[in-house]
């Protein structure tokens, strides 16, 4: 296998844009799949559900069997090996230590003058619905990320779905994570059918509020279909990384980085962006020797990825490999530099910033403590990894006092009279005191 190369330099705008827009491009081309899936849900309910858990899941429910049972939660920690469990309490207690430091005291009041007091008042989303994907694997690491925000948060109602296996059953390891979240919740659903229920709410899986996690291409179309009417949380589609490089990194651990976000699948993207073409050509050579030794399907998916959206991109300097990730703003960045402290400071676009060679994608998508569900497909120019604040909102609360009412009153008619709302003003005008 060879990885494909390109020289920034010489792309045209076109081709840069090619690389900018990764997988995304490919979503828009589902929506009308997506589409019939979603009316279909809405219009059919439970029976739709358990329809598409056989024709896309190839698992057939009985009518009862959308819920997981209390049951199904009890036995999951036999079923899992002692490392398995204490792994996932590790991972757990970490993502809570973290997230712990982002739920603030519910109000902040601000004399903004003498008689205005204006207040920020914080509250818990009323419902949210948690998607855990497993299309590709096993994802615990998904469920703790979103749950332990959601419930630091105070939601009151948190739904999880997730795909069933063949059998009907669910990963044991999601429902012993949600266990240890405390999220009793958890629906044998996928895939935009998914989204679906939870915009629409069917006999078992309740509406809600706002829906949150990562999926594939079809649940992130799924939620440009659905967004006009429930909140679809960041956008959260293909895995997408890059690793900056110079000429200090070691090909080998550069190599085994770049790999860790290609193998989530066939429509992830992983780039090396390096001013060293030395350091290009020894992870060429490094990723072709280590290929062959990894398991299917991993290795068809980091195949079609470094021939698809991934590979490597050589740039002139350091300030331009930086400057190609800011404009790309990746999901996962990791620098492997002579001074990665000092890059990390002048990357404005990037979900998370890895620094050093010690501190793998691995890490941070499973134990770090700060959050792995990042904005995909170029939104981290505005959007950041969820936190305890997407289960919250906020209202202003204001209070004016007699004086503070007199003192503003003249203003704020001329600001209405400025404006041309007569209303506004003769609110104020014919206003006793």
């Amino acid at each position: 296998m060879s990885i494909q190369r390109f020289e920034w330099s010489a792309l045209d705008n076109e081709q840069r844009s090619r690389i900018l827009r990764r997988s995304q491009s490919d979503i828009d081309s589902l929506r009308p799949t997506v589409t019939e899936i979603v009316e279909t849900v809405r219009r059919d309910g439970d029976a739709a559900l358990l329809r598409y858990a056989g024709e896309l899941d190839g698992a057939e429910l009985a009518p009862d069997g959308i819920a997981v049972r209390p049951a199904e939660f009890s036995d999951a920690a036999g079923l899992l090996s002692a490392e398995v469990r204490a792994a996932l309490e590790y991972a757990v207690e970490n993502v809570r230590r973290f997230h712990r430091s982002q739920v603030d005291e519910g109000m902040t009041s601000v004399q903004v003058r003498d008689g205005i007091i204006a207040t920020e008042r914080s509250t818990p989303i009323d419902s949210v619905g948690l998607y855990v994907p497993s299309g590709r694997g096993s994802f615990p690491s998904m469920l703790y990320m979103l749950a332990v925000p959601a419930v630091l948060a105070g939601v009151g109602t948190i739904a999880v779905t997730t795909p069933p296996r063949p059998d009907g059953t669910v990963d044991p390891a999601v429902l012993y994570a949600a266990h240890l979240c405390g999220v009793d919740r958890v629906y044998r659903v996928g895939g935009a059918v998914a989204v679906a229920a939870l915009t629409w709410g069917t006999e078992t899986v309740p509406a809600v509020r706002k829906i949150v996690g990562p999926g594939s291409a079809y649940v992130a179309a799924a939620k440009r279909v659905v967004a006009d009417l429930v909140d679809v949380g960041l956008p959260a589609g293909p895995s997408e990384s890059i690793v900056l490089a110079d000429h200090s990194a070691d090909p080998h651990l550069v190599a085994l980085d770049l790999m860790i976000e290609a193998e989530h699948g066939s429509d992830s993207s992983a780039l090396l962006v390096t001013d060293d073409t030395a350091l290009a050509d020894a992870v060429a050579e490094q990723i072709a020797e280590i290929l062959p030794s990894v398991p299917e399907p991993r290795r068809t998916f980091l195949t079609d990825v470094f021939s698809g959206y991934g590979g490597i991109i050589v740039t002139a300097s350091l300030e331009e490999s930086t400057a190609v990730v800011n404009t790309f703003a990746p999901e996962h960045l990791m620098l492997h530099t002579a001074d990665p402290r000092a890059l990390a400071a002048r990357i404005t676009n990037a979900a998370e910033i890895l620094i050093g060679p010690h501190t793998a994608f691995s890490l941070a998508n499973y134990a770090t403590g700060p959050n792995a569900v990042l904005p995909t497909g170029g939104w981290a120019h505005t959007w950041s990894p969820v936190s305890v604040r997407d289960f919250r909102k906020t209202a202003s609360i204001i209070e004016v006092t007699p004086e503070g009412y007199r003192e503003m009153r003249d203003h704020v008619i001329a600001l209405a009279d400025h404006e041309g709302f007569y209303s506004h003003a003769a609110a104020l005008r014919n206003r006793t005191d």
